[in-house]
């Protein structure tokens, strides 16, 4: 259980400062092998081909693929959401905030 919070937290981070797509998130999945170790650096290198080749975002795509590298199909679904969560709640916020009624003065 630990693994998967660790994945949600890290790909969490990754989704919220890697602003500029999906190639930005490469030095966040570099410090990844230094901090834990759950792929090695052919790994990432075969992460980063597969990821262009295969139809998709980049970045999503490489979110996949080092959660199942690290933890079989439910850290690949982990990572891939914990990516995608903060564009999410940002889109959701700005939606709260444009669509509040205009008060007449």
């Amino acid at each position: 259980m630990k693994i998967y919070f660790l994945l949600l937290m890290e790909f969490f981070k990754i989704g919220l400062f890697s602003v500029g797509g999906g190639y930005a998130t490469m030095p966040f999945l570099y410090n990844l092998i230094t901090d834990y170790g759950w792929y090695s650096y052919k790994d990432l290198s075969d992460m980063i081909a597969i990821s262009v080749l295969t139809p998709g975002p980049v970045g999503l795509n490489m979110a996949t693929f080092a959660g199942f590298q690290t933890s079989g199909v439910t850290g690949a679904i982990v990572a891939s959401l914990a990516l995608m969560l903060p564009t999410y709640i940002i889109v959701c916020l700005s939606l709260i905030h444009i669509s509040e009624p205009t008060r007449p003065y």
